[in-house]
């Protein structure tokens, strides 16, 4: 695949430069693959995110005002070290307390974890929430083994908010963890996306197929199916997401997420998101907000991804709050 690069190897570090760069000086690296705000409130319970380069602009995209104020980055599609990790904890600590928030995946869930531990050695305490949003890789009842995709930016972009108005970190993962239980996701594909290092796609799937179900890196879905209209597949992942054990029906107020895996036009996914509102409406669920677009990709796969937030009185005014970042911005109600 053609890709804008330099040394392909070094095409990680060089995504973290540019990411400091566009913000100008409002983010800092304090440390290869580490980097914060530089100006974050005395008073702050601190919220820090994290994960593989290469899916931009998550996870790192998303610091900023009302956002996260901090992340740490790994190589492309690679958890990044306990000793980045760490160095975004400290660099964000204010001494309320840190919360890690990321997808759910192993290599992830290792080094977090290790960071925590040399982080609370320090005097830091720290506690997680993982996004398991993705219906498709395990079964409700063993929700601690699902995959975090697309839901991460309605949960960042909520959690964000929390953080910029928690009285203590305990408050924080209360509400985090409410917003991470009422989102639902699942994804599709339809090409593969290809590691820079390499060039080589990341899976492999016939011209006239769409895998069902599969991860933000490829892992495999529910199944393979041949190709289909828009507004059926549309349906299809409405119904998968409603199937699962999270209520969502008639008087239920929902933020709607399409997310592009990469290379999926903005045409298909407004093509989507018309047949998905009409079978919400249809369902009696309204629609509080709707997102749009490429954020959460794998370079330039091609698919997408259908993310539902069911909303209470916790979240709505968190959502309505603004916030401003490479990857979301929104402004005030």
């Amino acid at each position: 695949m053609k890709k804008l690069l330099n040394d392909p190897l070094q095409a990680a570090s060089e995504i973290v430069d540019g990411l400091v760069d566009y913000y100008n000086g409002s983010v800092e690296q304090v440390s290869p693959g580490a980097i914060a705000l530089t100006d974050i409130s005395d008073d702050k319970v601190a919220l820090l995110v994290g994960g593989g380069t290469g899916h931009e602009p998550i996870y790192h995209g998303l610091i900023g005002e009302g956002m996260a104020d901090g992340a740490a980055c790994g190589d492309i599609f690679a958890a990044p070290p306990p000793n980045v990790i760490l160095d975004a904890t400290k660099a964000v600590n204010r001494g309320h307390g840190v919360l890690y928030l990321y997808g759910n995946y192993a290599g992830d869930v290792l080094n977090f974890k290790i960071a925590a531990q040399l982080a609370a050695a320090e005097g830091i305490r720290v506690e997680t929430v993982l996004i398991w949003d993705d219906v498709a890789s395990a079964p409700p009842t063993e929700k601690d083994q699902r995959r975090g995709i697309a839901g991460l930016i309605p949960i960042v972009k909520l959690a964000g908010a929390a953080a910029s108005r928690a009285k203590d970190l305990d408050e924080l993962v209360d509400v985090v963890t409410n917003a991470r239980d009422n989102t639902r996701s699942v994804g599709v594909a339809m090409a593969p996306g290809s590691i820079p290092a390499t060039g080589k796609p990341t899976f492999e799937l016939d011209e006239d197929s769409i895998g069902v179900g599969m991860g933000i890196h490829g892992e495999k879905g529910i199944g393979v199916e041949k190709m289909m209209s828009a507004d059926d597949l549309a349906a299809k992942m409405v119904d998968l997401v409603l199937a699962d054990d999270l209520p969502i029906g008639e008087g239920d107020e929902v933020l709607v997420f399409i997310n592009s895996l990469g290379s999926t036009t903005m045409m298909e996914c407004l093509i989507a998101l018309k047949k998905v509102k009409a079978l919400l409406l249809e369902k009696g669920i309204s629609i509080y907000d709707i997102l749009l677009g490429p954020l959460v990709t794998c370079q330039e796969m091609a698919g997408i991804s259908l993310s539902l937030t069911k909303m209470n009185d916790t979240l709505k005014p968190l959502w309505d709050a603004p916030c401003s970042s490479l990857g979301y911005t929104k402004l005030g109600k």
